[in-house]
């Protein structure tokens, strides 16, 4: 290996420099001061969990996407976290058990076995909100004005809302008879809208002639308003819980355009995001020049049920660091630092740290230092005048 090769860094596995950094956290700040602000209390889930605990309830997918190890103490599989979400139901059911409804929030790496896209990230910086104990349309409608909120503060512009609804297709599989096997085959290739493969695989599983056309024409229900009185034509006759859902998805669908009328609204009723553990209305956040989602969410009722409490849920997350890669708003510009002598005065300590208190940044030289007050990123300095230290422009 030569020497280069100590300074790489994993594939996917970033760092952040300094000024990145700075403004990071002030994103951060902004957000969770938000979140306050809506009665959203902060959570610090754990980085790792026992992974029965970690992915119990949550899917194939998230499994994948789980890096496991071995916990040395009691020879148990551990987890490392690759989605906070199940983590705040299980904080909800099993730590908290209120009855009332419950706002959580949090914000922290995550990690992931392969990145979502191409040249993606494998350590997302995961921002969300969960709102657990409330089943109504008014519980997802404040979920996904928070998932705005929070791209507006964050300097996201031409935001377009992708809607779907995850409780069709799962309604339909069930009419069609399909094996839960079956049903996990399927919702891979529906992903990719390939119809002949949709079509291909329906006829394999021998499905009904009926049902087949309904499982197919959901590849092609994707559009605007007019989609869903599409959806109800195409799949007239799939039962009442399919009913229910087109009519949760159109309630929903309406107050978003009464709420957000610039917002433009898309429908697609095969995109089944988070299909693991995702019971209800789905939604997602798209930019212009990004073909990624930039934020997503949606209701997820059961997931509690494993520890104990089946609370109806609904919630959304977005990746802090591609937020931050396609804000429009300029990095503030941080003020200058003031550059203290490395005198040992008992009136200089007092007003380094008076500055400080004030919020000032104060870089105090250091003894035979290469670089003076500007090479340390300072435009004032502490000058003596009597028995006084005052701040002097440089």
């Amino acid at each position: 290996m030569s020497g280069i090769d100590h300074w790489l860094l994993p594939e996917g596995i970033e760092e952040m420099l300094p000024e990145q950094a700075w403004r990071m956290e002030l994103l951060r700040r902004r957000l969770l001061d938000a979140y306050r602000g809506w009665g959203y209390a902060l959570i610090v889930p754990p980085m790792i969990e026992f992974l029965e605990s970690l992915l119990t309830g949550t899917g194939h997918d998230l499994d994948l996407q789980t890096f496991k190890l071995t916990d040395q103490l009691t020879g148990r599989l551990l987890g490392v976290r690759a989605d906070m979400t199940p983590q705040a139901a299980r904080i909800d059911a099993h730590a908290l058990k209120r009855e009332e409804p419950v706002r959580l929030c949090y914000l922290g790496t995550v990690l992931h076995t392969l990145p979502d896209g191409f040249a993606g990230s494998r350590s997302p910086l995961q921002v969300g909100c969960e709102l657990f104990g409330h089943a109504g349309i008014e519980s997802d409608l404040e979920i996904m004005g928070l998932m705005l909120e929070t791209l507006a503060l964050t300097g996201i512009e031409q935001v377009h809302l992708d809607l779907g609804h995850v409780g069709i297709f799962r309604a339909v599989a069930e009419g069609a008879g399909l094996s839960a096997e079956q049903e996990n085959d399927l919702f891979d290739v529906l992903q990719r809208k390939a119809l002949p493969e949709i079509e291909a695989l329906l006829a394999s599983f021998g499905t009904a002639a009926p049902w087949r056309e309904r499982l197919a024409r959901l590849a092609t229900l994707h559009g605007g308003a007019e989609v869903l009185e599409q959806a109800r034509s195409a799949l007239n006759g799939a039962g009442d819980a399919v009913a229910a859902a087109l009519d949760n998805l159109a309630a929903i669908a309406a107050q978003v355009q009464a709420r957000w009328p610039q917002l433009p609204l898309h429908f697609d009723l095969a995109e089944l995001r988070g299909y693991g553990y995702q019971t209800g209305v789905v939604f997602a956040a798209f930019v212009p020049g990004c073909g990624q989602e930039v934020a997503r969410g949606g209701r997820y009722d059961q997931i509690g049920q494993v520890f104990g409490r089946a609370r109806p849920a609904t919630g959304f997350s977005a990746d802090l660091r591609t937020l931050m890669a396609l804000s429009t708003t300029r990095a503030e510009t941080p003020r200058g630092a003031v550059f203290a002598p490395a005198a040992d005065a008992r009136a200089l300590e007092q007003t380094i740290a008076r500055l400080r208190a004030s919020g000032e940044q104060v870089i105090r030289a250091l003894s035979g230092q290469v670089g003076g007050a500007r090479e340390m990123g300072c435009d004032r300095e502490l000058v003596q005048q009597g028995d006084q230290w005052i701040v002097k422009n440089l």
